[in-house]
């Protein structure tokens, strides 16, 4: 299995998610909410809080970026696969943009997600 594999699988895993093609790439909604998202260049695209980017960016350079004159204003991060150290922090990864995606309600169903008291 490749880690493209893992991230389709593990994204599909996580409740009420349904894998949707754009851009001719495979994306991953929570209901009907974009998640993460493969990208043609062996990274994928997940939800972060655009006031949390840089400080990740400017904590692991190798492993987050964004893509500039696209990613701009939008809560997005782009993630190489290959930084990534293994399946559990793929999982975690994938589980935390699965819950900044997610509606309140759908992910304060499932706290073993990650989803904190207060947020959403």
């Amino acid at each position: 299995m490749t880690i493209t594999d893992d991230v389709r699988a593990i994204a599909l895993s996580l409740p009420d998610t349904a894998e949707k093609p754009a851009w001719g790439l495979p994306t991953s909604r929570v209901a009907e909410r974009s998640s993460p998202a493969l990208g043609d260049d062996a990274t994928m695209g997940v939800k972060c809080p655009v006031e949390d980017r840089a400080g990740m960016i400017a904590a692991e350079p190798a492993k987050f970026f964004v893509r500039e004159g696209h990613d701009d204003t939008y809560a997005w991060l782009r993630v190489r696969l290959a930084a990534l150290d293994g399946v559990a922090e793929l999982r975690a990864t994938l589980a935390d943009s699965w819950r900044q995606a997610a509606p309140r309600g759908l992910a304060a169903e499932h706290p073993a997600l990650g989803l904190a008291p207060g947020d959403g």
